[in-house]
């Protein structure tokens, strides 16, 4: 089996990196900067966080809290399948890199791919207006 293509969405903030983790550390905060989740509710069901995306009801988990920036998330999709989202807040002297790491999964085309770069890319500048307005 060979491995999946992978590609670093990432993006800069003006702002120091345990205040960009605190916050993008906290599930119910993603539909402020995630596009797919804009406008949803994200509850605690116990085990994961739950919600509903264009795709249906899906459920997440993220990396238990630490101070080296790693944000990353199991989203387990309707159909049942688990994509891992390695996602990092990189830290540089008062500002941070935010670095998400996209994999080409088994089946998907490269024009689907580029599309989800592109969304990942708007999600992580979202994030960052948020800090930077």
């Amino acid at each position: 089996m060979g491995h999946p293509r992978s590609r670093h969405v990432s993006v800069w903030i003006s702002r120091p990196a345990a205040e960009v983790y605190a916050f993008a550390a906290r599930p119910e905060n993603l539909p402020q900067w995630a596009g797919g989740l804009a406008g949803a509710v994200v509850e605690w069901t116990g085990s994961a966080w739950a919600t509903d995306s264009p795709m249906g009801a899906i459920t997440f988990t993220f990396a238990p809290p630490n101070e080296l920036g790693v944000l990353d998330h199991d989203v387990r999709l309707p159909s049942g399948d688990v994509v891992s989202n390695p996602l990092r807040v990189l830290a540089y002297g008062d500002a941070s890199e935010l670095v998400f790491t996209l994999r080409q999964l088994p089946g998907m085309s490269d024009e689907d791919f580029d599309r989800d770069a592109t969304m990942v890319a708007a999600d992580l500048n979202r994030l960052k207006e948020l800090f930077e307005r």
